[in-house]
């Protein structure tokens, strides 16, 4: 197997953790816990409240039933993109400059750059609109003052890998109680919920169910998360012989997949929440964050659910920042072998969102603020395709996995859910 470059993936981190010398399950799990809630940061992120929202005021608990398979496919993709970095000592972006010629290689680039600057995008708007119903800053204040976040992730970098999971940990800790407080107080119909896990055909055959549901799964699969997940597990200090590859795939699939489920739950209450408070009571157009924080204390009657909604919201922008940053930080050295400054890229990215993101705050403002939004995550979704198939296809490969190539059943699985990504984009192209 080729090495696209002696350079480790995020080198100034890799293997700074330890792992101990011990056959204890807890003890070895908590070395590994991390990760997998770097990952599910970005599936908390600002463009899923969007598309949540608008899927639980428009739809009731419909698209419940895309959340659960979004996830589900999530749980199953980042199980191959964390091994593929165990197996291989190579991240996604890595295994693509080496397989692909340089064209292919430098076109999936441009198209996981683009993937990462719609998501940096609704992290830009998502934070300003939070900014804005605490403070009262307007939008285009907020969008700008998004971009000084870039002083605080250097900060964090400076600090190690373990200090940037702990403040990312204790982010998803405060979205998680937030929402926890909001469904109780929404008091949904839970035979209603139970009833919208399952799929229905209007979700293909209604072209705004499809768009609002292709979002969500844009929204819910990010690609470049599936390129950050096969990058930072390599940042534990795992033996790397066979047996302690398989032990860090063990427990990096535990860590993921419970992480995941707490992400499935967040994105779930999030729409529990809107089809709760908006389309059960007659407000079904409202598809708009703020238009949902401005109702909400007065459709639950709760003081504090729209200064929560706001809190959960920020911490969501924020922690989902930090990890888009080491994404693009992580393709960018990948694809092009080139190492560049982590402030110079996240200034970079930021600049890039933020251009759009002022266009539509200061001509559109808030609604116009949130369909962007919305957009944006379908743009994730397009993407998406261009990650997952090359990741099924280098983690079937028995010369560069060797005994930790996917089963038959595994492939199977895989390709299944990969082909379906694909045709679900293909078709919302002519029924959207």
């Amino acid at each position: 197997m080729s090495h696209p470059s002696s350079k480790q993936s995020l080198a100034e981190v890799h293997s700074s953790v330890s792992v101990p010398e011990s056959t204890h399950f807890w003890r070895n799990m908590r070395a590994y816990v991390g990760p997998g809630l770097m990952v599910a940061v970005g599936y908390m992120d600002p463009g899923n409240w969007a598309t949540d929202i608008a899927g639980g005021a428009r739809f009731g608990y419909a698209l419940l039933s895309v959340i659960l398979f979004s996830s589900l496919f999530a749980m199953l993709l980042q199980h191959l993109a964390l091994k593929l970095g165990i197996a291989t000592g190579m991240d996604l972006a890595q295994a693509c400059r080496a397989y692909f010629s340089k064209p292919v290689a430098f076109g999936l680039w441009v198209l996981a750059e683009i993937a990462i600057a719609a998501c940096d995008l609704a992290e830009v708007i998502g934070s300003a609109i939070a900014l804005n119903l605490l403070f009262h800053i307007p939008l285009e204040v907020g969008v700008v003052i998004t971009t000084i976040d870039v002083l605080l992730i250097l900060y964090f970098q400076k600090k190690g890998f373990r200090f940037i999971e702990l403040i990312v940990g204790g982010m998803v800790g405060i979205i998680l109680l937030c929402f926890i407080y909001e469904v109780i107080v929404s008091q949904p119909d839970w035979f209603g919920v139970v009833g919208g896990l399952v799929p229905r055909p209007q979700i293909i055959t209604n072209p705004s169910m499809l768009y609002v549901g292709i979002g969500i799964l844009g929204a819910t699969v990010m690609p470049h998360n599936l390129y950050l997940h096969s990058s930072i597990v390599q940042t534990r200090n795992y033996p790397r012989t066979e047996a302690g590859k398989q032990s860090a795939i063990k427990y990096a699939t535990i860590d993921s997949t419970v992480s995941l489920g707490l992400a499935f739950f967040i994105n779930a209450s999030i729409l529990i929440l809107s089809a709760a408070a908006f389309h059960f009571t007659g407000n079904r157009q409202v598809a708009d964050i703020t238009d949902a924080h401005r109702l909400l204390d007065a459709l639950l009657g709760a003081d504090f659910a729209s200064i929560l909604f706001a809190v959960a919201l920020l911490a969501a922008g924020q922690s989902a920042t930090i990890t888009g940053t080491l994404a693009g930080q992580i393709v960018m050295e990948g694809f092009l072998d080139l190492k560049i400054k982590p402030w110079l890229r996240q200034l970079i990215t930021r600049l890039i969102a933020i251009v759009p993101a002022l266009f539509v705050a200061i001509k559109y403002g808030q609604h116009g603020s949130s369909e962007l939004l919305v957009l944006s995550q379908v743009v994730l979704s397009f993407q998406l395709s261009f990650a997952v198939l090359p990741l099924i296809w280098f983690t079937s490969k028995r010369d560069w996995m060797g005994r930790f190539t996917n089963s038959p059943l595994l492939q199977v699985l895989s390709w299944v859910v990969g082909l379906l990504i694909a045709f679900l984009n293909i078709w919302s192209c002519f029924k959207v």
